[in-house]
């Protein structure tokens, strides 16, 4: 029976989860609103009913507990969602919102305390019996007790250890130290993140398992006091501690060890009267078949929907019925878990980088053609990718009768989608679901050092050879179309020996001198034989065949950057210039910046003598830490940046002279 009526719910958050929680809330008849800056976000149209325009997006607007609330009243909302990361699990938050007599769409205040603090969580994990690793709460670097209190851990602990933010997650302030010489240094790291995401620099410090598995349990709790068990999901496969893939049901959990993670899931949300959907989360060793309890995470989870395919359950949904008053409807075996489910996160990085965030304007964002899987995304065509936000651009869910089936349907999804104008992972994301390993389970924590899926696509001379092919004939095509004369002839026509039509396109930065002719009757004849007829072409592609063979690629083409996609995915060519602009080349000695960000240290001078591995410069950007250090021995003869500094990739950052 319902106690509270929610009509409009704020949507304290952005990007995709925003979407996400308004297509529930619609569903349940709840108006939605949310925050904006200038034109709402083309992927929310006709989504959110009520935007609220500021001036500015940035982590500290959605950390600014007051603005959030104001801004929810202001729209008249009676309820508060806080989605996942930011203020989703600040139990000071949640306390304000109910004061404002809004209601919290999540646990009550006093749970997400409790499990906020992560020491309290494991010492009534410990009290229930269920096992735990060796750890070190509610850590200060700040504080001298604490350096003591280290001290004494580091004696009895052994490496590696885990560092991370205890008031946060999704890798966020998370560093993994496997020396004692580094623990200081990535203290201070995971200290500086955890603030900057989550507004708190305090961290936990525990013993690492090294090849185990991630797994959650999912719970949902409603105020009567029922706990029940949505299944759990393998969130193993991590790159700097952030999930990349997930899958549900886990494919190397036994049902025995299932039904025990799931008892031990119940047995700690019941001890809390956990209400709302939430996450018990697990290390697992496939060899002992022994597990550990990590932590609770008190708010809807980033890999949700693997849960929602394979139970038919709506999570979003439960979360507001129950923040309406409403009891669970249905008994524990009511619950069926039918299927596979994977889901893959698409990120705006360099996988062949460290995996580095980048940034600028998506030129495409289309998901493949007669492709049912799901795509739940914050970014549309024309999206700016910045800094000040997780490079997450969408999440790509698929679900099939078996899970081989649902991996190779991912992979297809993630292939078949024409996705291009800055670097991502999805190419790697299709090297790792077709690998052997991944397609046999054997998907532990250390899967992508232990597997080193390809990280970039690879092509064979002859498909390099097609797909500049296609490129220059469109190229040439869109150019014909432009001109004002002659336009009746066929493209490349001539009367006269004149040589032969030529471009330079760049592939994953090697040059490819494209050599063409057009002959009446025949076609676009090619230095390396090839011979090809353009059946027809505009702005959005061409098809053309090659020597009887015929397909149609979507094309995409912005500045000097053309992406074409061919049957095996999209590939990115440059377009090389006739002439080098005038200071383009690097000087030498030259330090470029890896990824965009802001310098948050500069640790040198003119003049500075460095040695090799020492840290020169620190850029943060996308909430994560890299660290920039000297190749070799040298000195500084030039800096070209300042403190606080936004810079863009590959910019230069100073001049070290070697010795």
């Amino acid at each position: 029976m319902s106690n509270l009526q929610i009509k409009k719910v704020f949507i304290a958050n952005r990007g995709e989860v925003v979407r996400r929680i308004a297509h529930s809330a619609k569903s349940l008849g709840i108006q939605t609103a949310c925050v904006a800056s200038g034109t709402p976000p083309v992927y929310l149209s006709g989504v959110i009913d009520h935007f609220l325009f500021v001036s500015e997006e940035n982590v500290a607007l959605y950390l600014n507990q007051e603005k959030m609330i104001a801004l929810a009243l202001e729209a008249s909302c009676d309820a508060v969602h806080p989605g996942f990361g930011f203020l989703s699990e600040n139990h000071s938050f949640a306390q304000k919102v109910q004061e404002a007599g809004l209601n919290w769409v999540g646990p009550d205040p006093l749970t997400i305390k409790k499990m906020a603090d992560k020491s309290e969580a494991r010492k009534i994990a410990e009290a229930l019996k269920v096992p735990c690793t060796k750890a070190l709460g509610n850590y200060s670097h700040k504080s001298k007790k604490d350096l003591e209190r280290l001290k004494k851990f580091s004696e009895v602990a052994s490496f590696p250890l885990l560092v991370k933010a205890a008031l946060g997650g999704g890798g966020k302030g998370m560093r993994l130290v496997h020396k004692a010489e580094d623990l200081d240094e990535n203290i201070e790291k995971a200290s500086r993140e955890a603030k900057s995401s989550f507004g708190d620099e305090t961290l936990i410090i525990e013993e690492y398992i090294e090849k185990s598995r991630h797994v959650e349990v999912q719970i949902v709790g409603d105020k009567s006091g029922q706990i029940k068990v949505l299944g759990d999901r393998d969130c193993s496969i991590q790159r700097r501690h952030q999930k990349i893939i997930e899958e549900s049901p886990s494919p190397r959990i036994s049902e025995d060890i299932r039904n025990k993670m799931g008892d031990a899931a119940v047995k700690l949300a019941k001890k809390i009267k956990y209400q709302s959907a939430g996450t018990v989360e697990f290390l697992f060793d496939d060899k002992t078949e022994e597990f550990w309890f990590l932590e609770v995470n008190t708010r809807l989870q980033v890999e949700h929907p693997v849960t929602e395919e394979v139970t038919g359950i709506d999570i979003v949904s439960e979360q507001l019925r129950i923040a309406r008053g409403e009891e669970l409807g249905y008994f524990q075996d009511d619950i069926d878990f039918i299927g596979h489910s994977i889901e893959a996160r698409l990120y705006a990085e360099d996988p062949n980088n460290n995996f580095l965030p980048e940034i600028g304007k998506l030129i495409a964002f289309e998901p493949g053609y007669n492709d049912d899987t799901r795509w739940d995304s914050g970014v549309t065509e024309g999206s700016e990718i910045g800094t000040k936000f997780d490079p997450m651009l969408a999440k790509i869910i698929s679900y099939a009768p078996t899970r081989h089936d649902a991996a190779l349907k991912l992979a297809r999804a993630l292939e078949s989608a024409h996705i291009g104008g800055i670097k991502t992972n999805r190419d790697f994301l299709i090297s790792c679901l077709r690998s052997k390993e991944f397609l046999d389970g054997d998907t532990t924590s250390d899967f992508i050092d232990r597997v080193n899926p390809d990280r970039k696509l690879k092509l064979s001379p002859l498909e390099i050879e097609h797909v500049v092919s296609i490129a220059a004939l469109w190229i040439q095509e869109r150019n014909r179309s432009k001109t004002n004369i002659a336009s009746f002839m066929s493209s490349g026509w001539t009367n006269g020996r004149l040589p032969k039509q030529n471009i330079t396109l760049v592939f994953d930065k090697e040059e490819y001198k494209v050599l063409y002719k057009y002959k009446r009757n025949i076609g676009y004849v090619f230095e390396w034989g090839k011979i090809g007829v353009i059946h027809s072409a505009d702005k959005y592609g061409i098809d053309v065949e090659f020597n009887g063979k015929r397909h149609y690629s979507r094309i995409t083409i912005k500045d000097n950057n053309i992406l074409v996609h061919m049957p095996y995915g999209d590939v990115n060519l440059e377009i090389k210039p006739r002439f080098l602009m005038p200071g383009s080349e690097k000087p030498q000695g030259s330090l470029s910046a890896p990824m965009p960000g802001k310098v948050i240290a500069l640790n040198v001078k003119k003049g500075s003598k460095v040695k090799a591995g020492d840290v020169l410069v620190i850029l943060e950007a996308m909430k994560m830490e890299h660290s920039i250090k000297a190749a070799e021995d040298g000195v500084v003869s030039k800096i070209l940046i300042s403190k606080n500094d936004q810079v863009e990739n590959g910019a230069p950052l100073m001049i070290v002279d070697p010795k």
